[in-house]
């Protein structure tokens, strides 16, 4: 598109698309909206065309881009911006208080309206009515409805239908609008608005209110649009004619009625949604369709779809059939309401069903305007607008074009904020108007065709448009006006400025403000072909405005952009323009806006640097100055502009130049500044004495008091001191300080304002001598002038005002200007809270004036001060870049605070204060922090994105996205992750090693070579669990590719030739379906890489299915790993179901286990209905018989168990308890695989009473325990209660179990459930029923497997007994067997008789198995060293004994599971540390294949070495009751015998482990250089029973302990900046953190080097200063900038520049106050201060260490290292004393005494007099007249009388002399 501003440039291009549609084109332009809120200066406009919408920027200066383009079906009748606000829900966050806006774009069609927000959601809402109009509002839409001719109110009884409705969100309903009118005595009614002779002519969203013009009255009235208050809901719902129509009581109902009915006949355009609607109405043949109840579906479907996007807004069914309004309202069908045949009779009140449309918004009536005497038909205002005056007064001004009028009404809000208050109207002429915001005015097209600006109701001047002729110089003026005949030539508006006198008028166009950057013609080629100078054009109307721009419309049909210049461009000037507005009456101050205005922007008007000096000169001209007269303004520079204030020098004839050249020269400020300048000293020119010019002093110059400002002059001066006092807290504004000086000096001294005479001239010695020449202000005047209250005879100065609080003098308040001394105030405010301790300084909103009484009493802690004061300062806005333009005097007390906060902060502070206080770690923390979860930018800082180049050659095995940089990190000594990828990967075919022996033939070779690939095979299968753990959540997908899952490689590779190995060969018997659970956990490990935190949607689930069978069982692995990671509910119901009728058993397994754990413990009622489907006891009795596949039940029971965890669920209990003992059934069905339903029974139960104990409300009468324990110990079979009965009446014909119940079925289940139902309960009784039997007799009922199972459940009841060494493993064991079993590897058994050594043995191993794995609960994931080391010594116990010669007794199976049990506990203390010791014990058992090793030892052993890496690392096992059901799930310690065994426990189960992980490694990551490292950290422990309050340090990256039981964090010095995380509060801030990837943010101080570059710390500064001894400054060694950096560019650049001259200091912020500080000494000692500014820094520098509360910070910290160093303080101090103590012995004494006894001293001395008096605070000649010193004899006396000056002591020695009347000096 072409580059233009806007409009024309876009009609331009499009013209040849639309060409045959040109009426139906508009667009509209708004201001640029930028997304952080930064200010942007750019047009953004909406085209509409036919069906298409573009939406553009651009600008002047950017070039137009098009930003959206939207094309929809039918032609558009409107688009428009509009921000919709979406509440959030409660539940979502705890402070989502607040409302998130949609910033969207709408197009209305004819029948729907199409939004689009800028976040890329899409709706479409139907429209129940045609639509005339929509507007956007404060809240949402706005519709108003297009009555049609023939609508007019029918047969009394029907009451008309709203003409008004809003939507507040696209998935809301529409709902009418109500307004709300007073009645007599107060009683109010609130109805419909439903009068549609009111038409909406504007709406404003802020202040929220609707212009509305009543056709049938013409008149214009204004309404307050606000949310509908609920009472108004209430009254409208009820009767809302309650005073109106008593004939019709029922109107409500009959109305709701009307809306409801549906309408079979034409919807307007077909809404797509008609035909739901009346089949829906049809279905219900039982109510009258009439009465259509909200189908409550429908309407949880919006609230839910809030969430999510939806492609179309759901509801809109529930909408359409709730009114449809056809076009035509009367249909033949319903002549009226009350006799049509399908309506209710009237007293319809009591008809339950129907629900009413509740309105949300409500119009209040504001104003109407007045009626005049006669009145046009169509007065209807065609523009409305707000406008605000140069003062801020508002106006709302709306055009009626029949009256060519503007008519202007001012409103305010009332004191309360709570209403609008309309005012008088003002009308202006007017053809046309629009707004020029971005300067308080408006433009106005009068009817002769000139441009005028008005500020409010005032006349600013003609606007003049260079290129177009001004239509009064126009010879002819052909204006096709109909209305009125042709003007006459206008002559030019009078000149404004009375100081233009008599100018020709031909040559300048009246006062007319040129637009400066005003837009010359348009470049695009639309516009080109015309010019203006073709005599006729004329400006025919204003469109388009936006900030400062606007566009014409000519005659001629072109366009043209122009923009109206701002008010003032330099910074000084725009102050003083807001300080002088401010202090003036409204409208003065806008009269002097005005003149200024016409001033600054006259034809040709000045530049930038001129700027300054016209402001000066027509500022005092206003206030009756003589600029010509008086010489310093007449020198002032202009750049030759004409301004009509200041008349044009003439011209001289004469080119010799004159005299008067001369002295102009002399006087100009090059001289100046040139006389002062070093060279000049150095050559000794004499200073050239300008000859007094001949009218300086010849007469005096009066003051004209007759103009605008002469009586404001004392304000004015005052506020323009207070602007000077404002500027020197800023250090780069001297420029501006130094011309303002100027002025004030001239004002003062004609106010004969003796103390700010000599304030100006101790700032500004070199000023005074140049400025002598005062204006007389005759005494009778003086009387007019207004003094203000707030003028002091004192200048309040802003550097004196710290010096006394630092000095801790009382202070007076400091006077200030809201709005404009903002500096001031944050610097007053700030030191009285940090230096006087004073919190309430920044509590509440600081008076007119900074008014605030200090008083001296302490109460706080300094140390919380600081923290206020960041805090505070971040809160108004403070920022660095403030600080750094702050004097450094000044912001020494602000840097003292920001160097202890930097010292100690807090974790939780907000990202600005941690910028501010130079801490980037904490601030990106806490900007992390506020991202939303799905934004996760983990895997942006720590994700190694390129594979290395080895990786990406070998096949996938499933490993590749782990974090290398990190692992490195934690594991830096060793390849110990490659030995682990070597172990887990399962992608490569397996080396089969087989000698071939002499005897044997080929074929049995290869025989053999099968058999044992075979073996080998057993493990492949079971390494895919294992690596899932190990990669667990380490990937982030991309939604555009499937998921890569390694696939599982079952062949082998024979040396010496590499032969492939197959097993498919058919030489060996392959067990069937071999391989299916093995690629189904293939699949899970797969799916467990994705991170929870990974953007993945329904699509992208069903987008990985795999297309060929085989793979099935991989992708229903895949969807129970979503289902771990919480992704699975993403997935749409739909597909759910389809999958599950697919009937695959795997799948369904998948899916339910995958469901349910996504939703653990919600009760969630549409799963619980998908998993009873499953499962036959949560059937009614009655139902089909369905064919479930036995895992998939075990599968359902289990989810049942997740979904109701920690839920005590009764009836779910009820059916868990009795399916644990489920009989088999009479055919075949419930007898295969009986034991692993049982245990599924028995889990789900614990999972759903989990941890209850003995609290089980109401299931007392359930005997939950008991039936449990007699599941496990057996005993008679009990009646089968419940609705089961039926079932379970014959016994079944296969299996005889008779009454008893079959406990080797039920026991395990039973046992674990007592276990979870008691978990940590220490509940001793239930506990003693699980104690291992103390008598053979008894030990011989008991399978020694289930004695594991009844001592871990026991130990995990007696939770706190558990104690980490063996001689607590120990007592387990019951006394019959450590009498009688000597040790676990004892050479031979003692014989004996009558026990069974057997089985004693194997209850031995099982016992303390089952202890160890109980130890191994109770402290996993925590690194325990004692627990460690009690394990390892059992571990190795039971590898020695395996292959000892007792093994065979105790069974090598036996030993074999209890080992692995073992190896399990291990790993689950040792979780994700990668702990040495027992990984060599996992690479041991890996590298026994064959003999007893079947695959479920694989599996138990690399779960356990997934364990001991899970999540790479990152992740660690937590000990909370859900984490430990969900590892008795997983680790249940009786293991597949091979890989399709599930007899005992359902294999998918094994993955349930990632409940049971949680994230718990803290990674520090340099702030800087955004890479992880090593930083030290220190723990502490809250005490507990068995330790009492310890502390730990531990080098990071590292897993921490469970958060619960840690007091605080801490990340330790001297290397990075410290930085606390307490606990004690909460640990939601510390969890955030490890749930993002565990990045801490951490920053290195300077001269330090992380512990990767320097591990001893031998390189760092502080090592340098230990070894050399001494603290001075020392010659810099170019090598100690290695203590800095390791960048070798750096280290170059030392070599050469810094060879050992250089001085180098020490501290960081010191140097920046040193670097400031230095020079000025050396200018002092130079005696060259032509300004005193930095003394003044220097003093408070020195007053604030020596201050009281530094002192007392100091005491109270006394190891807190300063900010400067001490021997520098001390120095400077020194040198500036001895600096003026030399000059008052040079002859300095005597300037002083002629300055004390008030005679002019000479002018050489007059700087150094300045620094004296500036720097030992010396009273100014009043003062000391005033206290009476004149009689002093001795110095005792003085020092009382100063006393009360606050003069400081060092100050009177110096003095005394001289006020004594003694001459010598008495300098000590």
């Amino acid at each position: 598109l072409c580059s233009s501003d806007g409009a024309a440039g876009l009609v331009g291009s499009l013209r040849e698309v639309t060409i045959h549609d040109r009426h139906r084109e508009s667009w509209q332009l708004r201001k640029g909206i930028s997304d952080v809120g930064e200010e942007v200066d750019y047009d953004e406009e909406l085209y509409v065309a036919s069906n298409m919408v573009i939406w553009s920027k651009g600008s002047r200066s950017q070039a137009s881009t098009v930003y959206k383009a939207f094309t929809v079906d039918s032609p558009i009748l409107q688009a428009l911006w509009c921000d919709f606000t979406v509440p959030q829900e409660k539940s979502e966050k705890a402070d989502g208080s607040e409302e998130i806006v949609e910033k969207c774009i709408c197009i209305l069609q004819n029948s729907c309206i199409n939004v689009h927000s800028m976040e890329g959601k899409d709706y479409i809402a139907a429209l129940p009515f045609q639509v005339a109009n929509v507007w956007p509002t404060k809240y949402g839409l706005l519709f108003e409805r297009s009555s049609s001719s023939h609508e007019v109110p029918p047969s009394p009884p029907r009451e008309p239908l709203p003409t008004m409705f809003s939507m507040l969100h696209p998935l809301d309903e529409i709902t009418p609008l109500v307004w709300k009118s007073g009645g007599v005595f107060g009683s109010s009614r609130v109805q419909y608005v439903a009068d549609h002779t009111l038409q909406i002519v504007f709406l404003s969203a802020d202040p929220s209110i609707v212009m509305t013009y009543d056709t049938v009255q013409s008149l214009h009235m204004v309404w307050a649009l606000r949310r509908v208050k609920p009472e108004e809901q209430s009254l409208v719902l009820k009767f809302p004619e309650q005073g109106g129509t008593p004939q019709h009581m029922a109107t409500s109902s009959s109305l709701t009625a009307h809306l409801r009915s549906l309408s079979k006949g034409d919807s307007p355009g077909g809404s797509p949604f008609q035909n739901y609607s009346s089949i829906h109405s049809q279905s219900r043949s039982g109510s009258s369709p009439n009465l259509q109840s909200r189908s409550p579906t429908i309407s949880n479907m919006a609230a839910l779809s809030r969430s999510h996007s939806p492609a179309l807004g759901v509801h809109s069914f529930s909408g359409v059939q709730r009114f449809n309004f056809s076009s035509s309202a009367q249909s033949p069908r319903r002549p009226s309401i009350t006799h049509s045949p399908n309506s209710v009779s009237n007293d319809s009140f009591l008809v339950p069903e129907m629900e009413p449309i509740v309105p949300e918004l409500c119009i209040d009536h504001l104003w109407t305007e007045t009626v005049p005497n006669m009145r046009e038909k169509n007065s209807q205002a065609s523009k409305v607008f707000i406008s605000t005056d140069l003062c801020g007064q508002k106006f709302l001004c709306f055009l009626v074009e029949s009256q060519l009028q503007l008519r202007c009404v001012k409103f305010q809000e009332s004191n309360d904020k709570s209403q609008l208050i309309f005012g008088s109207v003002t009308n202006i002429p007017a053809k046309d108007a629009a707004p020029v915001e971005g300067i308080d005015t408006l433009l106005v097209l009068e009817g002769s065709g000139n441009l005028v600006l008005y500020s409010g109701v005032v006349r600013v001047g003609k606007v003049f448009i260079p290129g177009l002729p001004a239509p009064s110089l126009t010879i002819s003026n052909p204006m096709p006006r109909p209305s009125t005949p042709l003007d006459s030539v206008s002559t030019p508006s009078k000149p404004l400025n009375k100081h233009l006198g008599p100018l020709e008028e031909s040559v300048l166009l009246s006062p007319v403000p040129e637009l400066r950057d005003s837009s010359k013609i348009h470049d695009s080629p639309y516009v080109d072909d015309c010019t203006f100078q073709q005599l006729g054009t004329f400006i025919q109307a204003l469109r388009d405005p936006v900030h400062n721009r606007v566009t014409l419309e000519l005659s001629n049909n072109t366009m043209v952009r122009i923009s109206i210049p701002e008010i003032a461009t330099s910074e000084l000037v725009k102050k003083c323009l807001q300080g002088v507005k401010a202090i003036l009456p409204k409208e003065t101050a806008v009269q002097m806006l005005v003149k200024w205005y016409n001033a600054y922007n006259a034809p040709g008007g000045p530049s930038y640097h001129s700027e300054w000096n016209l402001f000066v000169t027509c500022l005092m001209n206003m206030m009756g100055y003589n600029t010509e007269r008086l010489c310093w303004t007449r020198n002032l520079d202009f750049e030759g502009s004409l301004s009509p204030v200041i008349a044009p020098k003439k011209a001289r004839p004469s080119e010799t130049g004159s005299d008067e050249d001369w002295e102009y020269l002399l006087s100009s400020d090059y001289h100046k500044n040139f006389e002062s300048h070093p060279i000049a000293k150095a050559l000794c020119l004499d200073p050239l004495e300008v000859s007094a010019s001949k009218d300086d002093f010849s007469q005096s110059l009066s003051l004209d008091s007759s103009t605008l400002l002469f009586s404001h002059i004392p304000a004015i001066f005052f506020v323009l001191h207070l602007i000077y006092e404002e500027l020197k807290l800023n250090s780069l504004m001297g420029e501006g300080l130094r011309s303002l000086v100027v002025l004030l000096v001239q004002l003062a001294r004609d106010l004969k304002l003796e103390a700010y005479m000599d304030y100006y001239y101790r700032d500004y010695p070199a000023l005074v001598k140049t400025s002598r020449q005062t204006c007389i202000i005759d005494q009778v005047q003086t009387g007019f002038m207004l003094h203000p209250s707030f003028f002091s005879a004192e200048p309040p100065s802003i550097f004196q005002w710290l010096s006394s609080c630092l000095k801790g003098e009382g202070v007076q308040p400091y006077p200030y200007l809201p709005g404009i001394c903002e500096r001031s105030k944050l610097v007053v405010l700030s030191v009285a809270l940090y230096i006087l301790g004073d919190e309430s300084a920044v509590l509440n909103e600081a008076s007119h004036y900074l008014y605030k009484i200090t008083s001296g009493q302490r109460n706080t802690s300094v140390s919380s001060l600081a923290e206020k004061l960041v805090l505070w300062m971040t809160s108004v806005g403070f920022t660095l870049r403030d600080l750094e333009s702050l004097p450094f005097g000044v912001a020494l007390p602000i840097r003292d605070a920001i160097y202890q906060c930097r010292e100690q902060p807090a974790s939780d502070w907000p990202e600005a204060v941690c910028l501010l206080i130079g801490r980037q770690d904490l601030s990106k923390q806490a900007w992390e922090g506020s991202l939303q979860k799905g934004k996760s930018s983990v895997g942006t800082v720590l994700s190694s994105d390129i594979p290395s180049a080895a990786e990406s050659e070998e096949d996938e095995d499933g490993m590749n996205d782990m974090n290398e940089e990190v692992m490195s990190l934690i594991w830096s000594e060793d390849l110990r992750v490659q030995e682990v990828r070597r172990l887990l990967q399962s992608a490569r075919p397996v080396r089969v090693n087989v000698v071939q022996m002499p005897e044997a033939s080929d074929h049995e070779y290869i025989e053999e070579k099968e058999n044992r690939l075979l073996q080998l095979c057993q493990r492949t299968m079971a390494l895919p669990v294992g690596r899932g753990m190990f990669t667990l959540f380490s990937y982030h997908p991309v939604p555009t590719e499937q998921l890569p899952i390694p696939k599982l490689n079952l062949t082998g590779r024979a040396p010496p030739r590499n032969t492939t190995v197959d097993l498919n060969s058919g030489n060996i018997d392959v067990p069937p379906n071999m391989a299916c659970w093995a690629s189904f956990h293939n699949g899970v490990a797969a799916g467990l890489k994705i991170a929870p935190a990974s953007q993945i949607d329904s699509a992208w689930i069903v987008y990985n299915k795999p297309k060929i069978a085989e793979l099935a069982n991989e992708y229903a692995g895949f969807l129970m790993a979503l289902g771990l990671n919480g992704h699975l509910t993403k997935l749409a119901t739909l597909n759910i179901h389809d999958y599950l009728t697919k009937g695959h058993e795997m799948t369904s397994i998948g899916l339910l286990l995958g469901v349910s754990t996504a939703k653990l413990g919600t009760m969630d009622m549409a799963i619980t209905r998908l998993l009873s489907i499953h499962i036959p006891a949560l059937l009614p009795p009655t139902s089909t018989e369905l064919d479930v596949p036995h895992n998939v039940q075990v599968a359902a029971v289990v989810g049942i168990g997740l979904v109701y965890q920690g839920t005590a669920h009764r009836h779910t209990a009820e059916v868990l308890l009795a399916e644990i003992g489920r009989p088999p059934g009479p055919e075949m069905e419930y007898c295969t695989d009986r034991e692993s339903y049982s245990l599924a029974s028995g889990l789900a139960l614990g999972m759903v009473c989990l941890g209850h104990g003995s609290n089980l409300i109401g299931m007392s009468d359930l005997n939950v325990p008991e039936q449990l324990y007699q599941y496990m110990v057996g005993g008679h079979r009990r009646f089968q209660a419940g609705m089961h009965r039926e079932k379970h009446k014959s016994p079944s014909y296969q299996i005889k179990e008779g009454d008893t119940i079959n406990v080797d079925v039920t026991c395990p289940g039973a046992t674990l459930a007592l276990a979870m139902i008691y978990l940590k309960t220490n509940n001793r009784s239930i506990a003693d029923w699980l104690k291992a039997p103390d008598t053979m007799y008894l030990l011989d009922f008991v399978k020694p497997e289930f004695l594991l199972l009844r001592t871990l459940a026991r130990c995990l009841i007696l939770w706190d007994d558990i104690l980490p060494n063996s001689k607590w493993v120990n007592s387990n064991v019951p006394q019959i067997i450590r009498e009688n079993i000597i040790s676990l590897h004892a050479t031979e058994l003692p014989s004996s008789e009558d026990l069974s050594l057997e089985t004693l043995a194997q209850a031995h191993v099982y016992i303390i198995a089952g202890a160890c794995l109980s130890l191994g609960f109770r402290f996993a994931g925590s690194e325990n060293l004692a627990a460690f080391q009690c394990l390892y010594k059992y571990a190795t116990d039971f590898l020695k004994c395996l292959s000892a010669p007792t093994a065979s007794i105790t069974g090598h199976y036996n030993l074999e599971t209890c080992l692995s049990v073992l190896l399990l506990a291990l790993a689950m203390v040792m979780a994700g540390s990668g702990n040495l010791k027992v990984l060599q014990l996992c690479r041991f058992m890996h590298k026994k294949t064959g003999g007893e090793m079947n695959y479920g030892f694989h599996l138990a052993h690399h779960m356990a070495l997934g364990l001991l890496f899970l999540g790479g690392g990152r992740y660690s096992l937590s000990t909370s009751n859900s984490s430990i059901a969900a590892l008795l799930c997983a680790l249940y310690p009786h293991f597949p015998v091979h890989s399709t065994d599930n007899r005992y426990h359902l294999q998918a189960l094994r993955h349930l482990y990632v409940l049971a992980a949680e994230p718990r490694l803290l990674t520090p990551v340099d702030v800087d250089s955004n890479t992880p490292c090593y930083a030290l950290i220190e723990v502490t422990y809250k005490g507990t029973q068995w330790y009492g309050e310890v502390t730990e340090e531990l080098m990071a990256p590292t897993l921490l302990p469970e958060l619960h039981l840690l007091k605080q964090i801490r990340v330790k010095g001297p290397r990075y900046w410290e930085l606390l995380i307490d606990l004690s509060k909460g640990t939601t801030h510390l969890q955030s953190i490890l749930s993002k990837g565990g990045i801490l943010y951490v920053k290195l101080r300077a001269g330090q080097l992380s512990y990767k570059e320097d591990p001893m710390g031998w390189r760092s500064l502080l090592a340098e200063t230990v070894t050399h001894r001494n603290s001075e400054a020392r010659a810099f060694k170019p090598e100690a900038i290695s203590a800095f950096t390791s960048d070798p560019a750096l280290f170059s650049f030392a070599d050469y520049f810094c060879k050992p001259t250089v001085n180098m200091g020490q501290g960081k912020l010191a140097l920046n106050s040193r670097a400031e500080f230095s020079p000025a000494v050396r200018r002092l000692e130079r005696r060259e201060m032509s300004e005193t500014f930095e003394l003044w820094q220097m003093k408070l520098v020195l007053e604030f260490f020596s201050s009281q509360s530094h002192q007392e910070r100091m005491n109270r910290n006394p190891t807190r290292g300063l900010f400067m160093n001490s021997e520098f303080l001390p120095v400077m101090k020194c040198t500036i004393d001895n600096t003026l103590d030399q000059w008052l012995q040079a002859g300095g004494d005597v300037s002083l005494h002629s300055y004390l006894s008030g005679q002019a001293p000479e002018e050489s001395q007059l700087s150094m007099l300045a620094c004296f008096l500036i720097y030992h605070s010396v009273p100014t000649p009043g003062q000391l007249a005033a206290g009476g010193l004149e009689g002093s004899r001795n110095f005792s006396e003085l020092l009382l009388k100063l006393r009360r000056l606050h003069v400081p002591v060092r100050a009177l020695l110096r003095l005394a002399p001289l006020l004594l009347g003694n001459p010598q000096a008495m300098v000590l």
